[in-house]
């Protein structure tokens, strides 16, 4: 097998010397190069070129914004992606079952590949952008942005980091005082989201080890499902909060809006909203109109 291992070496667990271990043990049984990506858009380039000259997998070590980014470069290619979590969260290789430990998880995928366990996967689209996991539209982008202002503290505090993060943006960076957006999708819709999440796959991310599970049924089989919330009242968010953490399955209520198993979905804005993929904020946007494309990407799935 001819193999790319991508790196990106600014990701929150990246270190040489597990670079070094993975590429060697990738090296021991395939043909493998090495490429090192750090600034945003780069890692797209270098997955479509690799799949333009016969590369036959791009395994990612970095966190879930260069798996987005591999991901966009992929899609639509014969080449497969392999993930390896080298971020703080690695939401995208802990749901398909990678473990968090990167060298663990290069002996999934070595043993993956050798068994020819690749399988073509489904992923939502936005603005002709692919997304693996989610889009947050709203509150947690506006979440995002402000941890990204603290880039530098994120290798170091994490998890706590968007803790902190969340509760500084809910009191003083997000409007709370009026809706923000309306969902329209092939099974109904409503107008009065504050905060809406397009899941692509379950859970929406992890807290430490306890992922926080939206929609159960969502993986990358099924269709695309939304989730929003229609208060973000302190109450509402405590008690949404603690049933997270609880496992506690979400219903539709006056307080929650759930959709699954979607082909396409319209988030409009009241106003502009902030929206993020894979955990990289984007900017602000008054619409946007998401599809779910089956089948659109190869991936290398652990056994």
């Amino acid at each position: 097998m001819r193999i790319l291992l991508l790196v990106n070496e600014s990701a929150s667990s990246v270190t040489a010397r597990t670079r070094v271990l993975i590429q060697t043990a990738l090296a021991e049984h395939h043909d493998v190069e090495l490429a090192m990506t750090s600034r945003r858009g780069h890692a797209s380039r270098i997955a479509r070129g690799a799949a333009s000259t016969g590369t036959d997998i791009v395994v990612v070590l970095g966190g879930d914004g260069t798996l987005n980014e591999a991901a966009n470069g992929l899609a639509g290619t014969d080449c497969a992606l392999a993930a390896l979590p080298g971020g703080s969260t690695n939401v995208f290789a802990r749901t398909i079952g990678m473990n968090d430990d990167p060298l663990e998880a290069t002996k999934q995928t070595i043993t993956a590949i050798n068994q020819n366990s690749i399988k073509s996967v489904g992923l939502g689209e936005v603005s002709g952008r692919y997304f693996l996991f989610h889009c947050g539209n709203g509150f947690d982008a506006a979440v995002v942005k402000q941890v990204e202002r603290r880039s530098a503290l994120k290798r170091y505090a994490g998890h706590p980091l968007f803790m902190w993060c969340g509760f500084d943006t809910w009191l003083r960076h997000y409007d709370r005082s009026s809706p923000r957006m309306r969902i329209d999708h092939s099974a109904g819709g409503i107008t009065d989201s504050y905060f809406t999440i397009i899941l692509n796959t379950d859970p929406y991310t992890y807290l430490g080890s306890r992922p926080l599970s939206l929609a159960p049924s969502t993986n990358l089989e099924s269709r695309l499902s939304v989730v929003a919330l229609r208060s973000m009242a302190l109450k509402t968010m405590l008690t949404l909060l603690s049933d997270l953490f609880k496992g506690k399955p979400l219903e539709n209520d006056d307080r929650i809006h759930i959709s699954t198993d979607l082909d396409a979905i319209s988030v409009t804005g009241h106003m502009p909203f902030p929206y993020q993929l894979d955990g990289d904020h984007l900017g602000s946007v008054e619409q946007l109109n998401f599809k779910w494309q089956p089948e659109i990407m190869r991936l290398v799935a652990p056994t």
